[in-house]
């Protein structure tokens, strides 16, 4: 992508652009930089693509406000060049047929031609599936193998859609020595599955015990897989809420950099924005330094879940800070 725009000639209008001529176009290219995302860098490149995750769009997707299946179409209008897809955004369109293989083959066609129509590339499927179909983690026997069942039918779809990884989340157990072995214990299986269609199975910080960067690393180190990894989020630190308020939080930058040694990729959550573009949580800085430190090179992927900002517009705010930061560190 490049990242600087070349202005075209203007001399026919001479040395007698007035004034107010020259404020409106100076306007004029302030309304192009807060659509576009190449006015936004200086001389030197980010060390990481830009990637979209679904999830920063789902209120739009509920309020019919936009088709999922056009999520490819918007990401590219908005600068982005990967897209990461949650599974449960498309359950009206898997609603369609009562057969969920048939339709989660139709939907995956359908996805992978609209990518390719909108020159994007299909990185992440993000699975969240209810109750016990979701229980990864389960002291029940019965209910983990069900769980790993429903989730190989999701891996087949990412690996259809050419995603390098699908993302999982562990959930189902109170008891650490539990959730820890029991994890590993259904990663190592989903990944042995996954490993045959060259997919990485990846956990993101993502509530509860997943949510300690300590506890998530140590299962990492259990599985020892190639293909098994994580997806460290920015935000996603809280261990426990009570009424709506977290009430117990893991220090975001050790946590980071805890994940960051096991990342396929990563999440760059976002909640709201000061008048200077930072993000007014979470030091952008400090976290990009730190998966810079590791080596990862790949996409970062853009998760906004403010609700000052529309969706678009902590979305470009979230790319542009992203681009500003990442250019800087290059």
């Amino acid at each position: 992508m490049k990242r600087r725009i070349f202005l075209k000639n203007t001399s026919q209008f001479g040395i007698a652009l007035s004034v107010l001529g020259l404020a409106s176009c100076a306007e004029n290219n302030k309304k192009k930089n807060a659509e576009n995302p190449e006015n936004i860098t200086g001389s030197k490149e980010p060390f990481f693509k830009l990637s979209l995750a679904q999830w920063s769009v789902h209120r739009m997707i509920h309020k019919n406000e936009l088709n999922p299946l056009d999520f490819a179409k918007i990401a590219g209008e908005w600068g982005f060049s990967g897209l990461e897809f949650v599974n449960h955004l498309y359950n009206k369109e898997l609603d369609k047929n009562t057969n969920l293989a048939l339709s989660v083959n139709k939907l995956t066609t359908e996805l992978n031609k609209r990518s390719k129509d909108n020159n994007v590339t299909n990185l992440i499927m993000m699975v969240d599936l209810p109750g016990d179909i979701g229980s990864l983690a389960s002291g029940d026997e019965a209910k983990r193998k069900v769980a790993i069942e429903s989730h190989q039918v999701w891996a087949d779809a990412s690996a259809a859609l050419g995603c390098h990884s699908m993302r999982v989340n562990l959930h189902g157990n109170s008891n650490l020595e539990e959730w820890t072995n029991f994890s590993a214990e259904s990663l190592a299986t989903l990944s042995e599955y996954a490993s045959k269609s060259n997919l990485n199975i990846i956990v993101e910080n993502h509530g509860g015990f997943s949510s300690n960067g300590q506890y998530l690393s140590d299962v990492m180190k259990r599985v020892n897989m190639s293909n098994c990894g994580t997806l460290p989020d920015f935000g996603n630190f809280c261990i426990k809420k009570e009424d709506g308020k977290c009430t117990d939080e893991y220090d975001r930058y050790t946590g980071l950099k805890e994940l960051l040694p096991f990342a396929k990729g990563v999440s760059a959550k976002s909640y709201d924005f000061d008048a200077e573009g930072n993000e007014t949580t979470i030091d952008y800085k400090k976290a990009l330094q730190l998966v810079k430190a590791t080596g990862y090179s790949g996409f970062v992927g853009v998760e906004y879940e403010g609700d000052r900002l529309s969706e678009e517009e902590g979305i470009k705010a979230t790319r542009d800070l992203l681009i500003r930061i990442g250019s800087e560190l290059a």
